[in-house]
């Protein structure tokens, strides 16, 4: 497929002004960025909300898990809905709705409303990850996608930076609905930029006469059924399990805990806690390319994955089981440029499945990590609130929830059948 860059538009027309995919991709990659600040703002927000809302530790894992439970269950939708009407009109449909749930959350009067704003944000970021993952797999070559894969992934790494230092000193000069009011108008630049610079070639049912549309209809129901048959494939159970803590440990350290365990087990100012959260978001941009080139291909790539994973619940049991606040700094930077392993269950989800199933096999699978995230910040949540009624340490609770988590899920793959390479797989007629 040629693009403008190329010397062709996209709907093979003379260009008036050349669009490369690269650009297109960064454009997209805006708006994953943007998503990935709304899900790690907890971690500087968390205290004041705490202060000003009264929540118990639970609260606090509910309102985090609510981002995360809208965008996991948006998954499969938002993946039929780039199979049939393309990435572009997907996010720009979308986004919006972030955009009214970050001012929601910037006014709110109450927990229930501050809850609705997160709903809503989930739902409009709900495509930005699918939307680039399935853009880099139409668009780049097969062997460049586990690579491009980790770019985005280290693009996106700036909107969690925001939400380390500069979120803390914003939230310090005035205060944590600033933090989502900013964040509402970066959306808003966003959805501007991927307006203006996104294009893709015409769907089959846009260049159809008025009389050929009750066939868009009944491809929309095919599309549907189809998603059943990636739960007959004997491999996804295991993949599903693993996706649901691999990425879920990560943010729920970054996104909720890790300003809490800093400024209530060891007395860090929010500032001094943001600086420690930006050098762990420096550290995971850092890893998922880093782990995009060191791809060690088909053979090996679900024995890395276990690795990592095992590693990692380690890492969490060091933090439940010591009380230093060296271990507390120091492990959460080691973990977050452990994290761009992550980006290799895509590439093993690429080859995993049929080409005419990608994007709603990387549906299943974004539905799966966020679902995850929302269900372990959710039940660190419940972890914590009961061990305060028990007299137990809190953050040991928590980390020994993740660990165990982690832990589990990463058997589960290793138990289950796994996919070998993508020779093996069926044909699937999408037609």
């Amino acid at each position: 497929m040629a693009f403008e860059g190329q010397g062709r538009s996209l709907t093979g027309t003379p260009p008036r002004r050349s669009v490369s995919a690269a650009a297109m991709l960064v454009a997209l990659a805006s708006a994953f960025a943007l998503s990935q600040a709304f899900r790690t703002v907890g971690a500087m927000m968390a205290t004041p909300l705490s202060g000003q809302f009264g929540l118990t530790p639970q609260q606090l894992g509910t309102w985090a898990g609510t981002f995360h439970f809208m965008f996991g269950i948006m998954q499969l939708a938002m993946g039929v809905s780039i199979d049939l009407f393309g990435v572009r009109r997907t996010v720009l449909t979308a986004f919006p709705l972030a955009v009214a749930g970050a001012a929601l959350c910037a006014a709110a009067p109450s927990f229930g409303a501050l809850l609705l704003g997160q709903a809503l944000i989930g739902v409009g970021c709900a495509p930005a990850f699918l939307a680039c993952t399935v853009f880099i797999a139409r668009h780049f070559d097969a062997s460049r996608f586990t690579a491009m894969s980790g770019l985005v992934l280290s693009l996106a790494g700036l909107g969690i930076l925001f939400t380390g230092t500069p979120l803390a000193l914003l939230i310090e000069a005035a205060s944590w609905r600033a933090g989502y009011a900013v964040l509402a108008a970066f959306a808003v630049l966003s959805w501007l930029v991927i307006f203006w610079r996104v294009r893709e070639p015409a769907r089959a049912a846009e260049r159809a006469e008025p009389e050929a549309l009750p066939a868009e209809r009944q491809s929309l129901r095919k599309a549907v059924r189809e998603l059943l048959p990636l739960f007959a494939m004997p491999h996804t159970l295991g993949l599903l399990c693993f996706a649901c803590v691999s990425y879920a440990a990560f943010i729920t350290l970054r996104g909720l805990w890790l300003g809490p365990v800093l400024q209530e087990r060891h007395g860090l100012s929010l500032v001094a806690s943001g600086n420690v959260a930006l050098v762990m978001t420096i550290t995971g941009m850092i890893s998922p390319a880093l782990f995009g080139r060191m791809d060690p291909g088909a053979a090996r790539r679900a024995r890395w994955m276990m690795a990592c994973a095992a590693t990692g619940a380690l890492m969490f049991g060091a933090m439940a089981l010591t009380h230093s606040r060296a271990v507390d700094i120091g492990l959460p930077i080691v973990y977050g440029l452990l994290s761009g392993y992550g980006v290799l269950q895509y590439a093993y989800a690429r080859s995993a499945y049929p080409a005419a199933m990608t994007g709603r096999a990387m549906a299943l699978l974004n539905m799966a990590m966020f679902l995850g995230v929302s269900l372990m910040q959710w039940t660190t949540g419940v972890a914590a609130s009961w061990a305060v009624a028990n007299g137990i340490e809190t953050y040991r609770a928590v980390f020994l929830t993740i660990a165990g988590m982690l832990a589990a899920g990463t058997l589960a793959f290793r138990l289950m059948p796994r996919s070998s390479d993508a020779g093996s797989l069926p044909t699937v007629n999408s037609r």
